[in-house]
């Protein structure tokens, strides 16, 4: 086993633009909780053509990285193992580094999102709608593979984005059906609805939420609640929210960068809702 240069560990998130993220609070609350006075956590502004040279200059000490948009696909190429999990969807949003100085990329986005709905008790779903049709879809995508038994419909803007999202579905063994943008109304009828949408896309909607709504899984965080949550809310459906999902996806990410486990979840999670309420 290599000797380290030091016994302090770093590890850190990238991405572009990176100024707003949340995991450096998220990871430094978890390692304050964990009694782990030498570990730091950064970030770097980082894009697709610097990332190659900046994982090539880390040194022993680095135990991990935080992917965001847009290197989930880039770094591939730059890990010697992904997860299944991570090969599912093509997107690596986790690079853990071994003590032997192998490269492990994983998605801990699936899984969170999975504990999230576990946590506001949602365990198995007959059918589902996802709004939105990007990177972030076909995350819910697998997600749902694992937890619901029937039909997904997405709805989306383009013949483009529906015949990706059924080649998804293919992919991962999920039932999906496509229904234009403009019928979006009708999604909020489903027992499960995951809004995967940029901020203000689905405000027009909330005033379609029906009488007694089920459950709303919104990815956004800031600013929060989106005018859909809040209406949800209003008539009593479950929601969970974008930061459930960060708070769930960076405890898996500790846990897998530290060895220790299981992370502090609400630690992360006071330390997540006091940083956003500042803003």
């Amino acid at each position: 086993m290599p000797p380290r240069a030091t016994d302090a560990r770093r590890a850190a998130v990238l991405g572009s633009p990176i100024a707003h993220s949340l995991s450096p609070v998220l990871h430094r609350a978890a390692y304050d909780a964990l009694g782990l006075t030498d570990w730091s956590y950064g970030r770097f502004e980082i894009d697709e053509a610097a990332l190659p040279g900046f994982i090539e200059e880390l040194g022993p000490e680095w135990a991990g990285l935080s992917l965001t948009m847009p290197l989930k696909r880039a770094v591939i190429p730059l890990v010697d193992e992904i997860s299944e999990t991570a090969a599912s969807v093509d997107a690596v949003n986790t690079v853990v580094f071994t003590e032997d100085g192998r490269r492990i990329g994983d998605n801990t986005d699936i899984p969170g999102m999975v504990a999230a709905l576990r946590e506001h008790g949602i365990e198995q779903v007959d059918s589902a709608a996802i709004l939105g049709a990007g990177a972030t879809a076909s995350s819910a995508l697998a997600a749902l593979a694992r937890i619901c038994s029937g039909e997904v419909v997405a709805y989306v803007r383009s013949e483009a984005r529906a015949a990706e999202m059924r080649q998804w579905g293919e992919r991962l063994d999920v039932d999906v059906r496509t229904a234009d943008w403009g019928d979006a109304r009708e999604a909020l009828k489903a027992p499960l609805v995951i809004a995967t949408t940029p901020a203000g896309t689905t405000d027009a909607l909330a005033t379609a939420v029906p009488e007694r709504p089920a459950t709303l899984f919104d990815v956004l965080y800031d600013p929060w609640p989106t005018e859909l949550a809040a209406r949800w809310s209003m008539f009593g459906g479950a929601v969970v929210s974008g930061l459930d999902l960060l708070v769930h996806q960076a405890v898996l990410q500790v846990e897998r960068m530290t060895g220790r486990s299981p992370a502090p979840l609400e630690a992360m999670r006071h330390a997540g809702e006091k940083a956003l309420a500042a803003r």
